[in-house]
């Protein structure tokens, strides 16, 4: 299935506001640090992933649009591709990366039009624990341009019948061509357990 990118702000728009209004009985946002992100200019987001409602929550805690790269088994029927598309979803196969040349080809523009580009460096959820961090897409980011990488922190804890939680944004970082990939990307990853409270 081929998919169209680019957000469509009405869909954005109608699925964020719905968004705050489903999930305000069971969480409580605190957001900390959004005046660390570029009001105009291009960069990444690497945030915590513990469970699903990290991407809306972090979308209601961003003060931008975001687009995010999402797994491609999660756009495989018409409805799906549509809808995750339109809100800002890139599909990306992680097995077979030469099938996602599309999909990079589409961030590397978002990216160079100003956009905000969310990356989860652990690739999937790792509730109340740090997982280890995925090189791929970072590696490839630092290849092709100079923009800074911002670590999230994402933590959740009860407060009563509702769940607090807290989203931090920490302080750019930018990649050097002198620096490998992986050691890149272990500085990421202490600085977003340090924000998570791990």
């Amino acid at each position: 299935m081929r998919t169209e990118f680019g957000r469509k702000d009405w869909v954005y728009w109608i699925t964020k506001n719905a968004g705050r209004i489903l999930l305000a009985p069971f969480f409580r946002l605190k957001a900390e640090g959004k005046e660390k992100l570029p009001q105009s200019s291009p960069f990444i987001l690497l945030p915590k992933h513990q469970r699903w409602e990290d991407i809306p929550l972090l979308a209601l805690a961003a003060p931008r649009p975001l687009y995010y790269v999402a797994k491609y088994e999660l756009f495989t029927n018409y409805l799906s591709n549509w809808y995750l598309s339109s809100v800002g979803g890139i599909p990306l196969n992680r097995q077979r990366p030469l099938e996602s040349r599309r999909s990079i080809k589409a961030l590397i523009e978002f990216l160079k039009r100003g956009e905000g580009v969310v990356v989860f460096p652990e690739g999937t959820y790792y509730m109340g624990r740090m997982g280890p961090g995925q090189t791929g897409m970072v590696r490839l980011i630092l290849s092709r341009l100079k923009l800074p990488f911002i670590p999230v922190g994402i933590n959740y804890s009860r407060e009563g019948a509702r769940t607090l939680v807290r989203i931090r944004f920490g302080n750019a970082i930018y990649g050097d061509s002198s620096v490998p990939a992986n050691e890149f990307l272990d500085i990421i990853m202490k600085e977003i357990a340090q924000l998570s409270g791990m």
